[in-house]
């Protein structure tokens, strides 16, 4: 099997990578995001998981490259990264707080020895409990979840905010899409199973 390369530095993303039980290394991608509100969520997280693949061609140049990415939805229907900064991330669950909001995120497999692509996403929708500000302020300082997308990491504490989950594959809310990856690796010829 051809090396494959994790285009990502998120403990959350090697986790899930860990599940399918495939040899693989990691590898920090120099692809910087801009989000620009005026395109498609599911455009810019396929535009960006491609991107951070991409990025890593010149230093694995005959390696299969997985990049992902997510964004969510918020009320204005503005797609929305992760907020860096604990204002930014209470800020963010204030508003989030009693609504339903939609995360997208974007996979890609890119063959660096020969430029093939292919990139997916995954949609998965989750409904927040009426949260207190002082309850977002405790969960913020007790859980950082600035690098996260949303504001919450719903593999910790971030479970307790939530009132309703739904969609295709619970992984994509963590960070990587699974079922959508296996299904692009078969393309390129990788197996899970024998």
């Amino acid at each position: 099997m051809r090396q494959l390369i994790l285009a990502s530095t998120s403990p959350y993303r090697l986790q899930l990578m860990r599940q399918l039980q495939l040899p693989f290394i990691t590898a920090a991608p120099p692809f910087k995001e801009t989000i620009d509100p005026a395109v498609a969520p599911e455009l810019l997280v396929r535009h960006f998981s491609l991107g951070k693949a991409q990025s890593l061609a010149e230093r694995y140049p005959n390696a299969l490259i997985v990049g992902s990415d997510q964004v969510f939805v918020d009320q204005r229907g503005r797609a929305v990264g992760k907020p860096g900064s604990e204002e930014v991330a209470i800020t963010q669950l204030k508003q989030m707080s009693g609504r339903t909001h939609t995360f997208f995120t974007g996979i890609a497999l890119f063959d660096s020895g020969n430029g093939t692509y292919q990139t997916d996403y995954s949609a998965f929708s989750v409904t927040l409990r009426e949260l207190k500000d002082e309850q977002i302020v405790d969960y913020v300082r007790r859980e950082k979840p600035f690098e996260c997308a949303g504001a919450f990491k719903i593999e910790g504490l971030g479970i307790a905010l939530m009132e309703k989950m739904e969609g295709d594959d619970y992984n994509a809310l963590i960070g990587l899409p699974l079922i959508k990856l296996i299904s692009l690796l078969k393309q390129f010829g990788v197996e899970v199973f024998a």
